[in-house]
């Protein structure tokens, strides 16, 4: 696997390391954040020494403002020297102003958390973090060498001069350790990974509303065209058979057409029903629980008490799991009885179904179990599993309704 950080290099392949780019880019790194730290810090300093002596006049206070807001600045460019030891994009975490305009710039500025966790950023790169920096480089570099090029001729200092020199090959690995935590604490603090964690829950999140909409969709196209098309060539042909000569050929095989047709919409009931149930959109998870209770071939007890509607999202989510587990009972458990209890615990949505069956649920074993799961995270849930060998199995899943 190709390296993305210096780190990485460092950890991956520590002997092939010294023959890469890595070392080099770690000591530009370092000695950019050296010299961008003095420019910088000289700079800071001497704003929040005029804006302190120009208070008295108010123009002190457009002064500090500006010290205030210098985060900004320091924490772009810090982001674009991050990709000397880190190729993972750092993308600008501020967001645009609503409208056009210095004031509606300022305003969204200092109303960010991220502007002022940059300038905290800021007085901790100047206090510390920069000096740093310059120790690491010199410790690594410039120490070998004056130890390096002592006198030889004399027998109290040319021992050092070997120390020296056993120095030198411990250097790259030195610098490179020193920026690798450097750029994780600068990622850490200005570009986190978990916002890009975030969209890609949003987006998925956004992926499973689609899906669920276009169940929704297909059940109402079923319920409403093909079924009701099917329901009304019934129809016709109990017309067309009583138009037929009783015990004829005719109206035999318009008998049997009637029942092929009549197990045809039952059938078309029952996939409609499975892509999205008409009574968990019209009356919610526990009528729609209900009805999965009613058809199961083993006995199940339902105990649903929800103070009111759940979102969408979670209701279709909560059905299918139920829906899972209950096939699951069904086909796999040799259970005898069956039972769902849900709960709203505050904003979240508590749900179990158990059975007392033989157990040893395995979610590898293609039971839709890991399907399941997947579905539950997509919607920041958790899902666990408990079905040792001999049984019970309980199934116990948390849905957040925010």
């Amino acid at each position: 696997m190709r390296p993305e950080t210096a780190w990485q290099a460092l950890a991956q392949r520590p002997l092939r390391f010294l023959t890469s780019a890595w070392p080099w880019r770690s000591l530009a790194y370092l000695l950019s954040g050296v010299a961008f730290g003095a420019v910088a810090g000289t700079v800071l300093v001497l704003l929040a020494v005029a804006g302190l002596v120009l208070l008295a006049v108010g123009v002190g206070v457009a002064v500090l403002l500006g010290v205030a807001l210098s985060g900004i600045a320091v924490a772009r460019v810090e982001r674009w020297r991050l990709r000397l030891v880190d190729s993972d994009p750092a993308p600008d975490p501020h967001r645009p102003p609503p409208r056009p305009g210095r004031r509606a710039w300022l305003s969204t500025r200092l109303h960010e958390a991220v502007t002022w966790r940059e300038l905290g950023f800021t007085a901790v790169s100047l206090v510390a973090l920069w000096w740093m920096d310059l120790l690491v480089l010199g410790f690594a570099l410039v120490l070998p060498f004056v130890i390096g090029v002592s006198p030889l001729d004399d027998p109290d200092v040319w021992p050092f001069g070997i120390i020296g020199l056993c120095m030198l090959p411990a250097a790259p690995y030195t610098l490179t350790a020193w920026a690798g935590a450097r750029a994780a604490l600068t990622r850490l603090l200005l570009a986190p990974r978990d916002q890009e964690l975030t969209r890609v829950r949003a987006s998925r999140a956004r992926l499973v509303d689609a899906f669920d909409a276009e169940r929704r969709r297909i059940e109402r196209d079923l319920h409403d065209g093909a079924q009701q098309r099917l329901v009304s060539l019934n129809v016709l042909l109990g017309l067309a058979r009583l138009d037929a000569a009783p015990g004829s050929a005719v109206e035999h095989q318009l008998a049997e057409a009637q029942e092929q047709l009549t197990v045809a919409v039952q059938e078309l009931r029952e996939l409609s029903r499975g892509v999205h149930p008409k009574a968990l959109t019209d009356h919610g998870l526990a009528a729609a629980v209900d009805n999965l209770a009613g058809r199961s071939s083993v006995p199940v007890e339902v105990d649903i008490r929800l103070p009111h509607r759940l979102p969408p999202g979670v209701e279709t989510t909560a059905y299918f799991v139920v829906a899972e587990a209950l096939a699951n009972v069904a086909k796999h458990s040799g259970a005898r009885r069956a039972e769902v209890r849900a709960r709203l615990r505050t904003d979240t949505l508590v749900l179990s179904v158990g059975d007392d069956g033989t157990g040893g649920a395995d979610p590898a074993a293609g039971t839709g179990l890991t399907g399941l799961a997947d579905r539950v995270e997509a919607t920041d849930g958790r899902l666990w599993l408990s079905s040792p060998a001999g049984g019970p199995t309980l199934i116990h899943v948390e849905l957040p309704c925010r």
